[in-house]
């Protein structure tokens, strides 16, 4: 099993970052490899087991269900149901922590998967870098930058 974990520090507020990341559905609008999402069968996206369908820029289409949200606690976790490439029974969790020097959120996002023999450092590559430091990037641009004055 492949534990994967990366964390940083948002110079924002745990409310706006929150903001950000919530929507199960709203990955579409921050993650620089999503092209297009729905939710399946017309749920609301912070309904718990809705399934999220969703395209990357390169054609590819993955789903995943949402297992957990909290509003308390601004966190959630979600499971990959269908994917391309070979992901094996991968759960992820992201949650958010104030860090109270300077009103600024601590994020961590962290998962556990297995792979085909011999895969397991390109697949924890690319999840770590292509998905998780590419998300964690594309979030800081949004709530450090020019929209969060916005």
């Amino acid at each position: 099993m492949i534990r994967l974990v990366r964390s940083t520090v948002f110079d924002a507020p745990t409310d706006r970052v929150w903001a950000v990341i919530r929507d199960f559905n709203g990955h579409d609008r921050w993650h620089p490899a999503v092209a297009k999402s729905a939710i399946e069968r017309g749920y609301s996206s912070d309904r718990l087991g809705c399934v999220r369908r969703f395209f990357l820029r390169d054609g590819s289409e993955l789903r995943e269900r949402l297992l957990t949200l909290s509003d308390l606690e601004q966190s959630f976790s979600y499971c990959l149901l269908d994917t391309p490439v070979p992901l094996f029974n991968y759960v992820a969790h992201m949650r958010l922590a104030p860090v109270t020097d300077g009103d600024r959120t601590f994020c961590d996002w962290r998962c556990t998967f297995s792979t085909r023999r011999g895969e397991e450092a390109e697949m924890a590559r690319m999840v770590g870098e292509d998905i998780y430091d590419a998300g964690l990037a594309a979030i800081r641009a949004r709530v450090e930058g020019a929209e969060a004055s916005a």
